[in-house]
């Protein structure tokens, strides 16, 4: 935590490079980051523009290659949804968009949708839109044919699960349709509307949307990695590739947080506009009282200054955009590498942000006060949850179901969000500030949640980040899910080797030919859910790894696997009836091998039926199977 009595930095050339080498050298080498480059803008200019660390670690045997500020290029990823944003708002300018029209009457495609309430160019930039999250092809190979943009709104579109502006979540769909719009009004490529239009009015001279890379970009290009020792990873082909395709050096972004700032690209009205929230409590309730979503921005506030940025991620490319509107000021940090530690990159990128924030910009803040309603608020958000950025339906859904966030009891009247952590991953203790806005204890992020009559129903997370309370039928599928693999995979090992050992012994278990084939029954569907996890491990792989999705016919046959795997729920039943039957004799030595035989039977047969349960709660028979 800050002291908030500290006087601010004067933000020049010479104080902010003394910052940056007191800190980023160290850091990249302690999180194995090869090389970063930063942009630190104030008052109409350039302030510095530098870079860190190796372009090309010469890992594949050349010589390696420093960063350098001026000329090397970086992937921004997601950040370059705020160039789209600028193009739309360009056009809402010229009044040749409306923000607040059907986007359908600006389309030549029918866009589904699944309510009424029809989708805005607000909604798009705001991502209230209400689609669900698409992952397959988001990254592509380098040799990987890109898809037109035409095709990339077009071809298999993710569902809509929410009504339009009322659920913030995070869309890479919605800001290509926002893309598609700039191309089909203007009848240009975006690519060539956003080189005029963004690029040459803001000065970012090397800039670039081509992928693959043409030289002289390509020979500029950083090289991206895992880790600072690691092989490099390819080159990534971005789709829909507004989404977060471009690439650019330093000194780029310097000239596009300045256009920003001082109206290079939209006028005073439409910049106001574009920084401004999107939506109100009209549109997402108790949501508004939180941090919200801007024309394209995400917006903060820190030490009682107002931030708005966004935040990039590649596979081997990290980048975070902040703006201080009222201040003048901006900073831009790209990491190309992940580092070695799954936050690695996230506590760089943060750490820089607010150390800007409260170097630069202080301010004095009174302690908050706990609310009087903090006791009895606390408890109602107790429970699990689920992102609203997510798939719903095809078998990803299990994939977020399994990701669900647990919001507990703090100290006190305190609660703890399982994603809201410290440095050491700890939940951070967040009070209730006022009714129903909660921030973190010694801290400033801000937390608002949206309730009906005292039920939660949203949790602002981020702007476009919202958790939403997880039914309770799927908030027990991971119970559910891993008891019934580990009674089934344990009854198709145990199985085997009990057969082994009888025959080691010479002992046998009578049983009647009926009974002999339920078990074949039974072992089949064994069989066939050991394949059908196979097939899903080869599905689960490529989802995790971003790699191209295998052929449906492997989906096809998980499922047709998954069901067969079910279906030895029938034997299993059928096999525990037929040892509830009266068996000759009385004695207690059978009567006890009686009631373990049943306890068994009937175990596997409740395993089965839970498979049955986890495969349709889990969307693994869905009949889509893109995801």
């Amino acid at each position: 935590m800050p002291s908030m009595d500290a006087a601010p930095h004067e933000l020049t050339t010479a104080d902010v490079d003394a910052w940056l080498d007191g800190f980023l050298p160290a850091a990249l080498k302690r999180e194995g980051i090869a090389g970063a480059v930063v942009s630190v803008v104030g008052g109409g200019s350039a302030v510095t523009e530098r870079g860190f660390g190796w372009a090309d670690t010469g890992v594949s045997g050349n010589d390696p290659i420093p960063v350098d500020a001026q000329r090397t290029l970086f992937r921004i990823g997601s950040i370059s949804k705020l160039v789209t944003a600028t193009a739309v708002m360009q056009l809402v300018e010229d009044g040749r968009l409306d923000l607040d029209a059907p986007v359908q009457q600006y389309l030549d495609f029918t866009l589904p949708v699944a309510f009424e309430q029809p989708v805005t160019v607000r909604h798009l930039l705001t991502h209230t839109a209400g689609f669900e999250d698409k992952i397959a092809g988001l990254f592509r190979g380098p040799d990987t044919e890109l898809p037109t943009l035409y095709d990339a709104v077009t071809v298999d579109p993710p569902e809509q699960i929410f009504a339009p502006g009322t659920m913030p979540a995070y869309s890479n769909y919605a800001n290509g349709l926002a893309a598609y719009l700039v191309q089909h009004i203007t009848g240009e490529p975006y690519e060539d509307v956003v080189e005029r239009e963004v690029f040459a009015p803001a000065g970012m001279v090397n800039a670039t949307l081509q992928q693959p890379l043409l030289e002289p970009a390509l020979s500029n290009m950083s090289k991206g990695y895992d880790s600072a020792r690691s092989p490099e990873v390819p080159f990534e082909v971005v789709s829909p590739a507004p989404a977060g395709a471009i690439s650019a050096t330093a000194a780029d972004m310097s000239a596009f947080m300045i256009a920003q700032l001082d109206g290079s690209l939209l006028d005073a009205a439409t910049r106001e506009q574009m920084q401004a929230p999107g939506l109100d409590s009209a549109d997402i309730g108790g949501l508004a009282a939180g941090p919200q979503m801007t024309l394209g921005f995400f917006e903060q506030d820190r030490n009682g200054h107002r931030i708005i940025g966004h935040g990039g991620d590649l596979t081997a490319f990290h980048s975070q955009l902040d703006l201080y509107p009222e201040d003048a000021a901006g900073i831009f940090v790209s990491l190309n590498s992940s580092g070695l530690t799954s936050d690695s990159t996230t506590a760089i990128r943060n750490a820089l942000s607010e150390g800007f924030a409260d170097r630069y910009f202080p301010g004095k803040q009174a302690a908050a006060a706990t609310s009087v309603t903090a006791g009895d608020h606390s408890g109602a958000l107790i429970g699990t949850y689920q992102l609203s950025r997510r798939g719903e339906s095809t078998f990803i859904r299990l994939y977020f179901t399994l990701s669900s966030i647990t919001v507990a009891q703090g100290p006190g009247d305190s609660i703890t969000i399982s994603a809201i952590t410290d440095a050491s991953g700890s939940p951070v203790p967040l009070v209730e500030v006022e009714p129903w806005v909660w921030q973190e204890a010694g801290g400033q992020t801000r937390v608002a949640v949206d309730q009906r009559d005292g039920v939660v129903t949203a949790i602002g997370l981020g702007p476009a980040f919202t958790l939403q309370p997880m039914p309770a039928t799927r908030a027990i599928l991971p119970l559910v899910f891993g008891a019934t693999l580990l009674i089934l995979l344990a009854t198709a090992v145990l199985t085997p080797v009990a057969a082994l050992v009888r025959r080691w012994h010479g002992t046998s278990v009578p049983r009647t030919r009926y009974q002999a084939r339920l078990r074949i029954l039974i072992a089949s569907s064994l069989v066939a859910l050991l394949a059908a996890g196979a097939l899903w491990g080869v599905a689960a792989s490529a989802l995790l790894s971003n790699a191209e999705p295998p052929p449906d016919a492997v989906f096809r046959t998980a499922q047709a696997l998954s069901a067969a795997a079910v279906l030895g729920a029938v034997p299993a039943l059928l096999l525990t009836v037929t040892h509830l039957r009266p068996q000759p004799g009385t004695g207690r030595e059978q009567g006890v091998r009686l009631i373990l035989r049943v306890s068994v039977s009937a175990l596997i047969t409740l395993a089965f039926c839970g498979l049955g349960y986890a495969v349709i709660v889990a969307g693994l028979l869905s009949r889509s199977i893109t995801y």
